[in-house]
This record gives C-alpha cells, sequence and structure tokens, in this order.
C-alpha cells in the first residue's frame, strides 16, 4: 500500500488523483497505461503530460475538466486559444448565457453597421472590440455548458448512450 501524500503544491493530477482516494499504483492499475513512476513525474511537474494521457486520466478519473485544464493551461497552442472554463451549477451557466444573449440584442445592429463596408474603420474599432469581447463571453458560457453536461455524463447523471445519440441526430 503506498503512503499518503503530505506535499503541499498539488498539481490538478495529484489533486484528482487524491480526491479518488487512488494511490499511485491503484491510479495506474486504473488508467492501465500509465506507469506509477509516470503518474509521479506527472504530479510532481518533472514531465508535461501527454494529451493522450490526459484524456485518459480524464475519462477514468470521470473528471472531462482535466482536459480544458490541459489544454488552457500546458497545450501551446491551447494556451493562446482554448479559455479556462470555471466548473458552475447548471443555473448559473444558464443566468450567464442569458444575460450575455439579451446584451447583445442592442449590439446585433452596430455589428452589421461594421461589417457593412467588410472592413473596420478607426471609428469603429472599439465597438467592434466590445461587441468581440461579448461573443467571447458567449462562446465561454456555451463551453461551460457542455462540460457540465460532460461531468454529468461522467457521473452518472445523463444517459451518455442517449445523449450522443440525441446529439448525432442533430
Amino acid at each position: 500500500m503506498g503512503r499518503a501524500s503530505v506535499k503541499k503544491d498539488k498539481n490538478i493530477y495529484h489533486l484528482t488523483r487524491d480526491e479518488l482516494g487512488l494511490t499511485r499504483e491503484k491510479a495506474s492499475e486504473l488508467l492501465e497505461a500509465i506507469p506509477p513512476e509516470r503518474i509521479e513525474k506527472i504530479e510532481n511537474e518533472r514531465v508535461q503530460p501527454h494529451p493522450e494521457e490526459v484524456l485518459l486520466m480524464s475519462k477514468k478519473y470521470k473528471k472531462p475538466s482535466l482536459c480544458n485544464y490541459y489544454c488552457s493551461n500546458q497545450c501551446p497552442i491551447g494556451r493562446q486559444y482554448v479559455p479556462e472554463i470555471e466548473l458552475k451549477d447548471l443555473s448559473q451557466i444558464v443566468l450567464e448565457m442569458l444575460a450575455s444573449l439579451n446584451s447583445m440584442e442592442d449590439q446585433k445592429n452596430r455589428l452589421v453597421e461594421i461589417a457593412v463596408d467588410g472592413r473596420i474603420d478607426n471609428d469603429e474599432i472599439d465597438d467592434f472590440i466590445t461587441i468581440q469581447n461579448k461573443l467571447e463571453k458567449i462562446s465561454v458560457t456555451v463551453e461551460a455548458l457542455q462540460l457540465w453536461a460532460e461531468k454529468m455524463i461522467a457521473n452518472g447523471s445523463i444517459d451518455e448512450a442517449e445523449y450522443r445519440r440525441k446529439l448525432n441526430d442533430k
């Protein structure tokens, strides 16, 4: 049996394994393809996990947020293009989405005015950036909703087969 970790500054992979009450050896058995020594190196940040390892941990640990963390914090491309998504309750996500969509109502016409000539003039840049930021907030909220759904699938609250079937029907 492995020892309990006393390390203070644990990374997300270490914290997740600890939350599940797994030793590195038990985690390795669960993950099948990642030996305990590799898990130790990832948790102590001596190596970066490979994307395939994060996908596997995400699935086996039932923690889809690991993928978003990896992409937004560790992947060189993702750090530039993928925002870190905060896990929230469904009601909070829906309210934020509605607030964002409502705030865009007035901005739709301005975006059409800006876009009509196919370019952004200097006097349009401020409005364009404001609209772009509001659209980004909507995009992040959509991602939060997707992450929430993945979490519910992982913990069994949503029937994965039915969800995927309905998703593919659309």
